[in-house]
């Protein structure tokens, strides 16, 4: 195993910038234009997004995941709710209280659910302890797709959750920072697992899929968005050329490119599955449907590896690691990484195979 750092399976944010985004870029570079997204390529992010999705929604481009929930979730509260998510949540486990920020005090309330999926069972227990005014007023149901765990929600499923909260009078927020591995997993139309289902708003994510900054937040429900531009300019979120983060999108979203790289880093995280289960002799923690791969791994272990040059992370304690696919993963990375796991189970000292 080599020295130099190797960054493939740490996380999809590790990948450059998509060939088409790219080149999409170097195209809104060669000209000025008009500055606050009042620019052409702006305009056409939101054209094609209403192609995609089929419907007249509003779209606001936003610098990153973190912004777009916060905000979106703030539109949908005042200070004195609460957000009901998973307690594996993105909004929940690494936003640094962003959310609560920018709603000014609406309360996140994390539940549990399998497989990184919202439980009914257990938001009806949740909403139970939520019921009076000594406690935050639940308003939103926030769901994460694909989830934080690698998996993703069916048509169905998100059918019911919307359904439920209805009956709740409270919205529902999607966080969709890999929104397109679900498109691609699923092999739906956008409509089918949004508003058609009754998403009120998402937060459509790029980063991940091949951009190098820029989210959207998306609403379905053109009310919902009212003044909504003001929020995002006093969030620090009103980018002065725009178009840089606009143009990106364009080359994403033309003749589905985004699909594309969302299918790809599918496809690659399946292969690594398969691959790594034929060395270790153990399935992943969790079912392999975007594209993400989550490992039981014991320390030493991850240490020769680590030691090669590999980083990739701890996602769950004790010993739970991630390994994330990009558009960029290539069959010869896992090959190379394969290989190097077969070398370190090997290196064990007393020749015993490790656990998992």
């Amino acid at each position: 195993m080599g020295s130099t750092e190797r960054f493939e399976f740490a996380s999809d944010n590790t990948a450059a910038i998509c060939p088409p985004a790219w080149a999409a870029l170097a195209e809104a570079n060669a000209e000025a234009e008009i500055s606050y997204g009042d620019d052409k390529w702006s305009r056409r992010v939101v054209r094609r997004v209403r192609e995609i999705f089929e419907t007249d929604c509003e779209v606001f481009l936003i610098f990153n995941g973190t912004a777009a929930n916060a905000l979106a979730l703030a539109q949908l509260c005042r200070s004195y709710h609460g957000v009901l998510c998973h307690e594996n949540a993105h909004s929940q486990t690494d936003e640094c209280g962003a959310p609560e920020f920018f709603s000014g005090g609406a309360k996140l309330i994390p539940t549990p659910g399998k497989n990184g999926k919202l439980d009914l069972g257990n938001i009806q227990s949740a909403l139970q302890r939520y019921r009076d005014v000594h406690s935050p007023k639940p308003r939103v149901l926030s769901l994460t797709q694909a989830t934080e765990l690698g998996t993703v929600y069916r048509r169905d499923e998100i059918e019911t959750i919307c359904e439920f909260a209805r009956e709740q009078s409270m919205f529902v927020h999607m966080d969709g920072a890999r929104f397109a591995n679900a498109i691609a997993a699923l092999e739906c139309a956008p409509k089918s697992i949004t508003w058609e289902a009754g998403v009120d708003v998402l937060c459509f994510g790029g980063t991940k899929n091949g951009t190098a900054a820029g989210e959207l937040v998306v609403f379905f429900k053109k009310e919902l968005a009212y003044e909504f531009d003001y929020r995002a300019k006093q969030g620090g979120q009103l980018a002065s050329k725009m178009r840089f983060l606009a143009a990106p999108w364009v080359g994403l979203l033309t003749d589905d490119g985004w699909i594309d790289n969302a299918r790809h880093s599918n496809r690659c995280a399946q292969l690594l599955a398969q691959k790594i289960a034929a060395v270790l002799g153990t399935e992943p923690v969790f079912p392999c449907e975007a594209n993400a791969v989550f490992l039981r791994l014991p320390e030493q272990l991850v240490g020769r590896l680590q030691e090669g040059g590999w980083r990739f992370y701890k996602f769950i304690e004790p010993d739970v690691y991630r390994l994330m696919c990009a558009w960029s993963t290539t069959e010869q990375q896992i090959d190379e990484f394969v290989a190097d796991l077969a070398k370190s189970l090997a290196a064990n000292k007393n020749g015993d195979k490790y656990t998992a």
